[in-house]
């Protein structure tokens, strides 16, 4: 599965942006670094980071046009790629580390129990069931979506369509917040009660047994995860589905998923923290699956380039959720879908006039 919006370049031959050679097979390291900042950042904004990588190239053109074509078959550029998503990944896994030990914790005894019995048990297996539509899409339609459509003018239309479903989820979201009985719940005891559930009655657990067979959550990211266990399963994994649509050049996967948790009735944050903690295992799958890229020929020559983008990669993905997670709290992501319209219509015209 290479989804997790590819992104960055191998070049193969030419000459970098700042004048020098290039040697036939290896990565420029300007082009290294600029592209690993990209996907890090781009990854997860609703922005897309796949289509700006389609995007940038074919507006700087040259050697960036020629040699960045991730449609082009047995690219270097998807080995490039294979060390940014896991970069990216494992930054995520770094900013998240105390809910991803609770929940592979949950996951772990809940198998060995055959029970789920508190909130970060089932939230382990929401995770579970969301990810796995994109995965099997992702493995059925990625190559095909990659030739057929990863190309400046589609990729251009589908940065529009992005903003255009951002700015049309946010206004059926905010006509219906009133009435939304999943808004984030104010500040209470902080007491939750639990009771305990087999795995087949999945859909009435919440946070895991005390004394007295209620437990009080600590922290905010405990109290965020408990509201996510709450979820009902078929509305998690239809959100997790969302991101089949990230397959298309241009469509955001944070921007779909995030959506899709609103439209779901959760808050913006909640949605957000959904998102994020979807696209880890997605994200890290789909460069642990391609790995071997980086060990045969396509790999061959560029490590320094790929470290150093994959350092920049994780450095801005880590940047970035800590930003979102924060930004979430209190705005919207009207601002993205308008810069993902203006862009993607700005690109069309340059397209059409050059």
């Amino acid at each position: 599965m290479r989804h997790a919006d590819l992104t960055a370049g191998a070049l193969l031959s030419g000459r970098g942006i700042v004048g020098r050679s290039v040697v036939s097979g290896h990565l420029d390291w300007v082009e290294a670094a600029v592209v690993g900042a990209i996907q890090g950042v781009a990854e997860l904004f609703p922005v897309s980071s796949l289509g700006h990588s389609i995007l940038l190239p074919a507006v700087l053109g040259g050697s960036w046009a020629r040699d960045l074509d991730v449609s082009a078959p047995d690219s270097p550029y998807l080995a490039f790629v294979v060390g940014l998503h896991v970069a990216t990944a494992l930054a995520m896994i770094v900013y998240f580390r105390r809910d991803w030990v609770r929940i592979v914790r949950g996951l772990l005894t809940s198998i060995r129990d055959r029970r789920v019995t508190d909130a970060d048990q089932r939230l382990a297996w929401l995770l579970v069931g969301a990810t796995i539509p994109v995965g099997l899409a992702g493995l059925a339609l990625d190559h095909l979506f990659r030739t057929l459509l990863a190309r400046p003018v589609p990729t251009a239309a589908f940065l529009v369509l992005n903003g255009v479903a951002l700015l049309t989820v946010e206004h059926l979201t905010r006509r219906s917040a009133p009435s939304s009985p999943m808004r984030r719940p104010a500040p209470s005891s902080g007491v939750l009660d639990a009771p305990t559930v087999r795995l087949d009655s999945p859909t009435q657990v919440l946070p895991d047994r005390g004394r007295g067979g209620v437990r009080t959550t600590t922290t905010p990211e405990e109290q965020a995860d408990a509201r996510l266990a709450a979820l009902p399963g078929g509305r998690a994994v239809l959100i997790g589905a969302a991101q089949i649509l990230a397959l298309l050049p241009g469509i955001s996967r944070s921007g779909v998923t995030i959506g899709a948790g609103l439209l779901g009735r959760l808050p913006h944050e909640d949605a957000a923290r959904f998102a994020f903690l979807l696209s880890t295992p997605v994200i890290l799958a789909a460069g642990v699956l391609e790995f071997g890229d980086l060990a045969g020929p396509a790999g061959a020559g560029i490590l320094g380039p790929v470290l150093l983008g994959s350092v920049l990669s994780g450095v801005g993905a880590y940047l970035s959720v800590w930003f979102l997670t924060g930004y979430f709290e209190h705005r919207s992501m009207r601002p993205f879908g308008v810069y993902c319209i203006v862009a993607g219509t700005a690109c069309l015209a340059w397209f059409a006039l050059r």
